[in-house]
């Protein structure tokens, strides 16, 4: 499931957010809420 969330920083895929967290399905957690990347 894809809410159209940000890119992955490593290969653009684009991001799950999951409970607080941004999920890349090739790295798997890459950020959470916590993590200033906007």
């Amino acid at each position: 499931m894809n809410d159209g969330g940000r890119p992955c920083p490593i290969c653009d895929r684009p991001m799950n957010h999951r409970h607080c967290k941004y999920v890349c399905p090739e790295h798997g957690i890459v950020y959470d809420c916590s993590d200033t990347f906007y």
